[in-house]
């Protein structure tokens, strides 16, 4: 199969069927291509017959859709194990790049140019039973076993900064503390009430007004917590866009280990078409 019919569509139809637009298509067939020009090696062994372009549409089209590496070697014309290796090469390689990348926790930390505002939540993904230790992968909220994914988020750009991941047990306040993630002192951080005792790590945080037991929430309250929700939604927004990719809102089939690779990817794939801007 040809890539041409993919790149004739209209940009909106493209950004429908593989997820991102044509022009960060470009960015990483650039990032690849000059990588392995200038680590260029001797490999040995037959090579495949998709090119970079064809290849980097392949591993797009698996985040997309997640179809099984056969139903989509079936598509391209290769086996299974061939589109298997191309999607880890393609995803080892765009990282090894460093065109791809999140800034990371210590770009909450300069001195200057730290973020005002920073949204903090937590969502999980579905992923198969373990055959072992399940108790440590199952999700209460969820009812069913999970790993858990931090995002914190620039609130004015929406730039992602940094992430996490735990499994589905650990309690979205631990996987904070576990993660190490520490906020500038004049940084603010949202977060939902999942978060309580977060002002002793950071004493720049808000976090809901819990109603008392036998009581209620003053008008005053009711209107702290409706306008803390819209400053958060749009940490909701962003789960969203990168939930377009499949990989992250089906059942996670692959091992676990290469998850948060994954995540970061994507996160970072979806940082470069933010700043591409509309």
């Amino acid at each position: 199969m040809k890539n041409q019919s993919y790149l004739n569509l209209k940009p909106c139809e493209f950004k429908r069927r593989f997820g991102v637009k044509i022009e960060t298509l470009k960015a990483m067939v650039n990032a690849l291509e000059n990588f392995k020009s200038e680590n260029q090696k001797d490999r040995r062994g037959r090579r495949t017959i998709l090119t970079v372009e064809e290849q980097v549409l392949v591993a797009l089209e698996y985040w997309r859709e997640y179809r099984t590496y056969f139903h989509i070697g079936t598509s391209w014309g290769v086996s299974e194990s061939t589109i298997c290796r191309i999607v880890t090469d393609i995803e080892s390689t765009l990282m090894k790049t460093g065109k791809f990348r999140i800034p990371g926790k210590k770009a909450l930390l300069k001195d200057s140019d730290y973020p005002e505002f920073v949204v903090m939540d937590v969502t999980e993904t579905a992923i198969e039973r373990p055959q072992k230790k399940q108790k440590n992968y199952y999700s209460g909220k969820k009812n069913g076993h999970t790993l858990k994914t931090k995002l914190v988020i620039n609130q004015e750009t929406r730039e992602i900064i940094c992430t996490a991941f735990g499994q589905g047990s650990c309690h979205d306040f631990n996987l904070f503390k576990k993660s190490k993630t520490h906020f500038h002192p004049e940084t603010n951080s949202l977060q939902d009430s999942g978060y309580q005792g977060i002002k002793n790590y950071h004493s720049n945080s808000y976090i809901p007004r819990k109603k008392p037991k036998n009581g209620k929430l003053s008008l005053l309250e009711k209107s702290y917590n409706r306008v803390l929700a819209q400053e958060r939604i749009v940490i909701e927004h962003i789960n969203r866009s990168l939930k377009i990719f499949k990989i992250l809102s089906s059942r996670y089939r692959n091992r676990r280990r290469r998850y948060g690779l994954r995540c970061n990817l994507l996160s970072a794939i979806y940082n470069y078409e933010l700043a591409l801007g509309d």
